[in-house]
């Protein structure tokens, strides 16, 4: 029986090289989300409307799937203040990349939210999971050498003035966005497996969507409900709320064909794909020496995730 159900597994898989082009599909989806939040702050929108947007249209298409399903809200005993908090965890992750893209490039943004393999690897032996290996603390001094090139570090020591006040905010802003989605993957690993993933998103996802609603009615964020100034802002404002919810509803869906073990660093080309929409969209340009540094940070990053556990 063991084998026949390997069997029909391996069968419902579809070929890699559909899957391998889906999930890059993917990853450009949501650099175009990131893109279209940028040109929708330009245009004067608020940080919290953007998230809500974002959240309520993706809670919307979770409560469809959820339903469609026939599922019911059941949460194991133990799990809800987890599930809170890992619902915290991923609206401060939300504000927190959003303000990043607002200040800095958004390819930049991205490649510091791509640090969350790290951060979670070392909050993970923190709380008493295994040490790194050798192997994988070495990636990790790889990837934040590329760090130190791809942010221009050199030059923003000798002359701070040169990157602009934003520089600096937007980085913690993108590393603090990367500290928020480990927490929440830790939390998901390690206290809420036994809640079913539809379930699991759909809390999430409203936590997130009911922190923003409050955040702003207590005008926690100055400004941070404002509406866009321009049909532009307007336009960018639906983009990022339908690129999200199509590529995360794609990929929530195809999950179990698409070998996720396997393929998962596919989805790193997502910083690829938002340099290139942002110097098409935006005008957003890294020097050669950044380019390179993306490079190192970005393989460092698929090697990591290749390594053994």
């Amino acid at each position: 029986m063991s084998t026949d159900t390997a069997a029909l597994g391996r069968a419902l898989l579809l070929p890699r090289h559909l899957a391998v082009l889906l999930l890059a599909c993917v990853a450009t989806l949501f650099a175009g989300n990131h893109v279209a939040a940028r040109l929708a702050f330009d245009e004067g929108t608020g940080l919290l409307l953007a998230v809500l947007v974002r959240s309520a249209v993706a809670l919307s298409v979770l409560v469809a799937l959820f339903l469609w399903q026939g599922k019911r809200v059941s949460l194991p005993a133990g799990t809800g203040r987890w599930q809170l908090l890992a619902g915290l965890m991923v609206a401060i992750q939300s504000l927190c990349l959003y303000s990043a893209v607002a200040r800095i490039p958004v390819v930049v943004a991205l490649l510091l939210m791509n640090t969350f393999p790290i951060q979670l690897a070392l909050l993970t032996w923190a709380l008493g999971g295994p040490r790194p290996t050798l192997r994988a603390a070495l990636i990790m001094a790889v990837i934040l050498v590329g760090l130190v090139v791809v942010l221009d570090v050199p030059a923003w020591l000798s002359s701070p003035e040169a990157l602009g006040p934003q520089w600096l905010p937007g980085v913690a802003f993108g590393l603090a966005a990367a500290a928020a989605f480990s927490c929440a993957l830790w939390i998901t690993e390690h206290h809420l497996g036994e809640v079913g993933s539809t379930l699991r998103s759909l809390l999430t996802m409203l936590i997130v969507f009911v922190m923003m609603i409050v955040a702003g009615a207590l005008q926690l964020v100055p400004g941070g409900m404002a509406l866009p100034v321009s049909g532009t802002g307007w336009g960018a404002l639906a983009a990022l709320g339908l690129l999200y919810s199509v590529a995360f509803s794609v990929l929530f869906i195809s999950v179990p064909r698409l070998e996720m073990a396997r393929n998962a660093p596919v989805m790193n080309v997502e910083p690829v794909a938002s340099l290139l929409l942002g110097y098409l969209i935006l005008g957003q340009m890294l020097s050669g020496m950044q380019l390179i540094g993306g490079a190192i940070v970005l393989g460092g990053i698929v090697v990591l995730s290749l390594s053994p556990r």
